[in-house]
């Protein structure tokens, strides 16, 4: 913790690389273990594809239903709101996930590179119409636009291309940071989980806050294998000390 505080400390650009660790904390469940039960042993990685949403729609938008639910039955954590205020005060100048839910938003993040899309809003897949996603919800969900349109989350689903915008605002804050610090990510999807290399190379320091060992866990400046919430708020406190 010393070490993160002083890197901190010494940071005059600090971008944050947050992934799903971030957002089990805030009790959501796993994505890649969704299917315990509720799914009748399918694969939610096969329902979450350009595949499903053409060939088997009534399950895909069960599926996504059932994720915007759990997005709307919890809240951003402790560890969302530090950075939030860490960005206010200039510590951090923004941060990019691979999550799809609004934590970081709701909590007041201003900076926010989106590799995976949005689960927060929908879109028409023919006009473009953007609407919230509670709209996508039993007892009458919206499914089809007043153009005749599908609409679908504002996700990348597997079989699709990341976002340009959320790009190449990861790429400005890569080529700008001192300091990368990843946030819960195994960084094993790909090539979101190139970005931490690059910055590294670029000369910045990589610090990696994750439960389990990661690929990079060897290339990085500092390892800690524990709680987000903890190191967030432990660095904070000693920050807010001087």
């Amino acid at each position: 913790m010393q070490l993160l505080t002083k890197l901190l400390k010494e940071s005059n650009s600090a971008v944050i690389f947050s992934g799903a660790g971030m957002s089990t904390e805030s009790g959501l469940q796993d994505f890649r273990s969704a299917d315990r039960g509720m799914w009748n042993n399918r694969n939610p990685l096969e329902l979450a594809s350009t595949k499903a949403m053409k060939s088997n729609r009534s399950e895909f938008i069960r599926f996504y239903q059932w994720r915007i639910q759990e997005m709307m039955n919890h809240e951003p954590n402790a560890g969302h709101h530090i950075l939030s205020k860490w960005e206010k005060n200039g510590r951090i100048s923004g941060v990019i996930t691979q999550n799809v839910e609004n934590y970081h938003e709701q909590a007041g993040t201003k900076h926010i590179a989106k590799l995976h899309g949005d689960l927060g809003t929908l879109r028409c897949m023919m006009c473009k119409q953007q609407y919230e996603s509670r709209l996508y919800l039993p007892p009458d969900p919206l499914t089809v636009c007043s153009c005749g349109g599908f609409i679908r989350p504002n996700v990348v689903l597997f079989g699709e291309m990341l976002p340009h915008a959320a790009l190449d605002l990861a790429e400005r804050l890569v080529e700008s940071a001192d300091l990368f610090i990843v946030l819960g990510s195994s960084l094993q999807v790909s090539p979101a989980n190139q970005l931490p290399k690059q910055a590294k190379q670029r000369g910045a320091k990589l610090v990696i806050v994750n439960r389990e060992p990661t690929p990079l866990d060897h290339y990085a400046d500092l390892v800690i294998h524990s709680s987000i919430g903890e190191v967030l708020g432990e660095a904070d406190r000693r920050l807010s000390e001087g």
